[in-house]
């Protein structure tokens, strides 16, 4: 609703209300009688159905449709956790593999280390360096006649 338009619906209401003030006091007293009975009995009735209406109400916001809900929660509860037990099986799953790998990698260097015909102290040799470099950069022809 627009600002103008509930104006004009409160401009109307007050002149109703006006309107009904000033002609209550032409009204005789059975009529008015019948009128405070009527407003008594919409009241009660009001009253009543009200309770009923709001918990009727309360439940459907609060979710609650009777039996087959508390039957059906395990399902709901399987429905929301399974995709997270899975995820961690996953992530799980991926770490053991990538540790895997990691020690198959360090086994490959371990192996060569033990196989190469250098000892491992030359690994940790400064000149060590040196001597790869002298090695890299002899000829082709002369690599292969040693």
């Amino acid at each position: 609703m627009t600002y103008a338009k509930e104006k004009a619906d409160i401009d109307f209401a007050y002149k109703v209300r006006r309107a009904m003030t000033e002609s209550a006091e032409s009204i005789s007293e059975p009529t008015l009688e019948r009128l405070a009975k009527a407003r008594e009995l919409a009241l009660s009735r009001q009253k009543q159905s009200s309770p009923t209406a709001a918990l009727a109400f309360g439940g459907i916001l609060a979710g609650n449709n009777g039996a087959s809900f508390s039957q059906k929660s395990w399902v709901k509860k399987l429905a929301f956790s399974l995709p997270l037990i899975v995820l961690a099986v996953g992530l799980y799953g991926i770490f053991e593999y990538e540790q895997q790998q990691q020690i198959n990698d360090l086994a490959e260097i371990d192996a060569a280390v033990l196989v190469d015909e250098l000892p491992p102290d030359a690994y940790v040799d400064n000149g060590f360096n040196a001597y790869l470099n002298k090695d890299n950069n002899k000829p082709a022809e002369q690599k292969t006649e040693e």
